[in-house]
């Protein structure tokens, strides 16, 4: 069996951003304006194996659980929260840009988030990744894909990986 093609156009490079080099960062909810640098952040690294693609129908549908990190008034980074059951959430589509790389982007993306399931009462998080020294950091260990339960590969269905996925499965105890 042949895997599909993702139906996006990504991009080979990104713009360069425009922001100081002690640029106060805020984390905040994307808003829907953010979508098209969502997708050329996402989708940079996505056309490097570095992450699954996403498009901009998902993006959209999507844009609710995503925060974003903002410097200078541009969008440098992305992080989601998607909650697959009760007791088990993931994080999804945590991407930086390259030029703010290194300086804690993606921390701060990613401790709310684990804050955030906290709040709402769900004990575990997990994330399918290719990062795994960046989620180990983050207090995440690996596991056996095979232990996470089944609800959580719908999106699996549609990917062009399917059949040869090469994600680490991690999880995090949030308390």
């Amino acid at each position: 069996m042949t895997p599909l093609t993702p139906l996006y156009n990504p991009p080979i490079s990104l713009p360069k951003l425009h922001v100081r080099p002690n640029a106060e960062l805020l984390v905040r909810r994307a808003h829907v304006r953010d979508v098209p640098r969502l997708y050329e952040i996402i989708n940079y690294y996505a056309a490097r194996g570095d992450m699954l693609p996403k498009t901009m129908d998902q993006l959209y549908s999507r844009v609710r659980s995503l925060n974003v990190a903002v410097a200078d008034g541009e969008v440098v980074g992305c992080a989601g929260l998607h909650i697959t059951w009760a007791d088990l959430a993931e994080v999804v589509s945590v991407a930086v840009h390259p030029d703010v790389q290194g300086k804690g982007l993606g921390r701060h993306l990613v401790e709310p988030l684990i804050e955030e399931a906290r709040e709402l009462g769900i004990p575990t998080i997990f994330a399918l990744t290719l990062q795994v020294g960046f989620f180990s950091h983050m207090g995440f260990r690996e596991i056996p894909k095979i232990h996470l339960p089944h609800k959580i590969w719908q999106d699996c269905k549609t990917c062009f990986k399917q059949e040869l996925c090469d994600e680490i499965a991690m999880i995090r105890e949030v308390g």
